[in-house]
């Protein structure tokens, strides 16, 4: 692989080839055809590599309306990349990919692999242009933002305050999603970060949700053996919130739409059960992000952790959600 410096200060970025085979067909339907409740498959790709680093893909988040990705790993690597499609809107490959080494607040590689697993991202918008990325780690469990220069988070992290009750899990279970409300939220602005396996006294998935007006805690129901892995807003500000359950035959997922209003500190989260699917349609799915089409549409995509096993495949889902 060639090495490339990106812009003065920040980390040392490898350019990185990212095989992409299409993917057509999703519960028996093929591209275009309704699935699940009021999506649209798009289409998929199963993604490969050579590069030792590449894989454990986490989260996901678009940082620009032309494609621009940034990829969060299970190693602290930061993987960024372009999306294209076809003719038809399906996705199609994965262009001018790099990977580097999340910093940590100094600006050095992160130390030690208990700093080094994100396991969520979501772009920050001001004034309506993205700006930065915001980051949840498990393990030493934190969150941080990293600037964006040419659409790509670069440079030290900056902490983000949680509550102590956060930062005290110290484990693979913490914080497994983050995302921030957009404007269209009764809760515009705020942060919520859903932790995978720290429940309630009622067995629900604790939570929390940043701000000074919206802010507090608040749980996410539990759904028998799934648990939240991601969560995003859609521009319309409704949220959504994917779940995984791992069994004897494989790995299955729920996707659930929260309505913008259910969207409060001191309650408990509930939604409405959009998609759910098992199988070879799915893998360990964990990441989750939503951006406006070409069209104005709503696109969702899904994407799965191979946990560098060779087992598991590295899959990103794209359907469109009709409201």
């Amino acid at each position: 692989m060639l090495g490339a410096l990106c812009a003065p200060g920040t980390a040392f970025a490898e350019k990185l080839t990212i095989n992409a085979a299409q993917i057509k067909w999703f519960k028996s339907q093929s591209i275009g055809k309704p699935v699940g409740i009021d999506l649209i498959w798009r289409g998929g790709l199963h993604l490969t590599s050579t590069h030792p680093d590449f894989g454990g893909l986490s989260d996901l988040t678009f940082t620009s309306q032309n494609g621009d990705l940034a990829i969060v790993t299970d190693k602290g690597r930061m993987i960024t990349a372009q999306l294209s499609y076809d003719a038809t809107n399906a996705p199609i490959a994965i262009n001018r990919a790099e990977i580097k080494r999340i910093k940590n607040s100094k600006g050095a590689n992160l130390p030690s692999n208990f700093s080094r697993d994100p396991e969520a991202i979501d772009t920050i918008y001001r004034n309506g242009t993205p700006s930065a990325v915001r980051v949840g780690f498990e393990h030493l469990t934190r969150v941080a933002d990293f600037g964006l220069i040419d659409g790509k988070p670069e440079g030290a992290a900056k902490d983000y305050a949680l509550p102590s009750w956060i930062t005290r899990q110290r484990n693979n279970g913490s914080i497994e999603s983050l995302c921030i409300a957009p404007p269209t939220s009764p809760v515009a602005g705020s942060t919520l970060v859903i932790l995978e396996d720290v429940r309630d006294q009622k067995g629900n998935n604790r939570a929390w949700l940043s701000g000074k007006r919206d802010g507090g805690d608040l749980s996410v129901k539990a759904e028998g053996g799934f648990r939240p892995t991601a969560c995003t807003f859609t521009p319309s500000g409704d949220l959504l919130i994917l779940f995984r359950d791992v069994g004897i035959f494989g790995f299955s997922m729920q996707l659930q739409l929260v309505p913008a209003q259910d969207v409060r500190a001191n309650t408990i989260l509930s939604g409405k059960k959009l998609l759910e699917a098992n199988g070879g349609d799915v893998d360990n799915m964990e990441g989750l992000t939503t951006h406006i089409g070409t069209k104005g549409e709503t696109v969702i995509s899904i994407l799965s952790d191979d946990n560098f096993r060779g087992w598991e495949r590295t899959l990103l889902l794209q359907f469109e959600w009709v409201k």
